[in-house]
Formats: structure tokens, C-alpha cells, sequence
């Protein structure tokens, strides 16, 4: 049973009605179109979908780290029940560091060349943790070695440019966790990392995940480490929840035709096939989303209703799904058919 499950469990992080808005001279498009998820302490949700889909600007936004002119339209960010989205700068920065954690894809961009790891993560545990620099470095010791790094106490005081890149994400991990945050963003933190080297951050964020209760939402584009990793899998297609439930449910029992299309393009090792699935066209742009559900161009299985009407989710098993296939299905759910 995951954190999920569990109803006693106030959600960590609650993202309600979250549209994300780039004010542009033509008009204002709309890049995340009212989204919501929950998640639980110690649970990891996956965010997928191709390039353009949303999934990073979400991250962001609830990092309070949205690229101007980008910006936050409507709905609310609550983290362990308090609201987040409308606080001041300097209010949200204390909250980046100690309540929430961010793991970015390119370790370089999180860490300072002209510092040592050590440095770096002192500098972050004092100003977070009421430590004195010898017990910050203890802890900056420790944590590297949580992180797997080999001769700690020595590499502490080495240079980012010293670490191949597998090390260095592992050093931005520890970063991201000095100060105990209760939730985590991590955005693609494997993408630069060979297959061995991805095979252990994920099984790193997952212990540390279970360990200490963290939240954790995972955005990615890879369905193989969502599969790994995730509790729970949410399907991002142009700016809105395609599919939501738990990742099991939708890697094998898929219900909406783009899930069911990503799925089909992960090559199965053991099955031989012809060919690989393949989802026709490409993501809509900001400004060229079609009416109705937004897939409709590139569905197989839309129909009339699909490019008049948008769906919003709706159950279907264990899932939520965005599709007016199911819509029988979830009337029946609704009056406890």
C-alpha cells in the first residue's frame, strides 16, 4: 500500500485548477489548462508527455520559478495545506530551500563552478538549519555519502568540473535534500545519465522518498523510469491531464488513446514486433489547439463529439481519463452501477 492509499494522509501537495499564461501581443495563450493532482507523503507521481506537453512549466510554477512573462492565471498551489502560489518572493525563496527541493536535468546549471560541493552545501544547510559550520559540514559529509559518493569526507572539498556527471547529479540530489525538504520537483533527472547511472539516481530518490516521507513529483518524458519509479503516473497532452492513476494501472491497462499510443512506442524486451507504435502527427502549437479534446487530430479513435467537446476526467477503473469513450462507464461509477 503507497502513501496514497491511505486515508488518513493529508495530501503533501494539492494543485487545483492550475492554469499557467504567457501574455503575448496577439493574445494570451494558454500553456497548462486547469490541471489538478494530489500527492502524499512518501509518493512519487510521475509526469509524462512529450516535449511542449506542460509537464516542466507545472514543476516550475510550483517552484515559484516561472520564466517571466510566463505566469500563473488561475487555481491554487497548496503545500501541507497552506497556500504557496500567492506569497511574496522573499517568502517563497525561504520555502524553495527548506520546504521544497529541486532536482534540475543539468547539474551544471545548480551548481556554482567557482565553489566546492562543500561550499555549496554548507552555505545551503546553515541558511536553512540552525547548524554551526562543524556540524553543517558533518551533515554535507553525510549526505554525500547517502548519495553514494565514494571518499566523502575527500570530495567534499572538490570542484564541480572534478565529478563526471553521474557524480554531479548525485551531488545536486544531496543539495536538494540538506534541508530536509517535505517535498521534492525533480525534472528530468536522469535524461544526461547513461542507462547503469539512471538505474541507480532513481533507485536513490526512491529509497530517500520512502525514508523520509518526501513527496516527490517526477517529470520526465521517459516512460521506462515513470515504470520504475512512480506510485502514481499522470499523463500530460498540451497543457492538460490526458490520464491519472496508478502507474501500473496505466502502463498495462491504458485508456486513453495517447497513453495507449506511448505505450505502444516502448519497445517490450522478449516480445518480437514488427513494428513499434507510432502517434501520427506532432503537439499542437500554444496558439493552434484545436477545439474539443485536444488529441482529436491525431486520435484514431475520435469521433464527432471529440472535436466539438472538450472532456474533463472522468473515472474509468482505477484511472481518470480525459475521453468520451468512457463516459458511460464513469455515469455507471457515478450511480454505483
Amino acid at each position: 500500500m503507497t502513501a496514497s492509499d491511505e486515508p488518513s494522509d493529508r495530501p503533501l501537495l494539492e494543485v487545483r485548477n492550475l492554469r499557467i499564461e504567457f501574455p503575448t501581443r496577439r493574445g494570451t495563450l494558454v500553456a497548462v489548462d486547469d490541471i489538478s493532482f494530489a500527492i502524499a507523503p512518501g509518493e512519487v507521481l510521475g509526469v509524462v508527455g512529450e516535449s511542449g506537453a506542460g509537464k516542466s512549466l507545472t514543476g516550475a510554477a510550483i517552484i515559484g520559478l516561472l520564466e517571466p512573462p510566463g505566469r500563473i492565471g488561475a487555481g491554487e498551489i497548496l503545500l501541507e495545506g497552506e497556500r504557496i502560489d500567492k506569497l511574496p518572493y522573499e517568502e517563497l525563496r525561504k520555502i524553495r530551500g527548506k520546504r521544497i527541493g529541486t532536482i534540475f536535468q543539468d547539474p551544471l546549471t545548480s551548481l556554482n563552478p567557482l565553489y566546492t560541493v562543500g561550499e555549496q552545501l554548507i552555505e545551503t544547510i546553515r541558511t536553512h538549519l540552525p547548524l554551526g559550520e562543524t556540524e553543517a559540514r558533518a551533515r554535507a559529509v553525510n549526505l554525500l555519502e547517502e548519495v553514494g559518493i565514494p571518499a566523502a569526507d575527500e570530495r567534499i572539498d572538490h570542484y564541480p568540473h572534478q565529478f563526471s556527471g553521474g557524480m554531479r547529479q548525485r551531488v545536486v540530489i544531496a543539495l536538494a535534500l540538506c534541508a530536509e525538504p517535505r517535498m521534492v520537483v525533480a525534472d528530468e533527472p536522469t535524461t544526461a545519465l547513461d542507462v547503469s547511472i539512471q538505474a541507480q539516481i532513481i533507485s536513490l530518490i526512491k529509497r530517500l522518498c520512502r525514508e523520509n516521507g518526501t513527496a516527490v513529483m517526477l517529470v520526465t518524458h521517459d516512460m521506462g523510469v515513470i515504470a520504475e519509479t512512480a506510485d502514481r503516473v499522470a499523463v500530460m497532452y498540451a497543457g492538460r491531464i490526458a490520464e491519472i492513476g496508478p502507474v501500473t494501472e496505466v502502463v498495462k491497462h491504458a485508456k486513453h488513446p495517447y497513453t495507449h499510443g506511448l505505450m505502444g512506442s516502448i519497445p517490450a524486451i522478449g516480445h518480437d514486433v514488427d513494428a513499434l507504435t507510432q502517434i501520427d502527427g506532432s503537439m499542437p502549437r500554444l496558439n493552434e489547439i484545436p477545439t474539443g479534446c485536444a488529441f482529436n487530430p491525431r486520435c484514431p479513435k475520435a469521433f464527432d463529439r471529440c472535436r466539438v467537446e472538450r472532456p474533463s476526467l472522468m473515472p474509468a477503473g482505477r484511472s481518470s481519463v480525459a475521453c468520451w469513450l468512457y463516459e458511460d462507464e464513469a455515469k455507471e461509477a457515478a450511480h454505483g452501477g
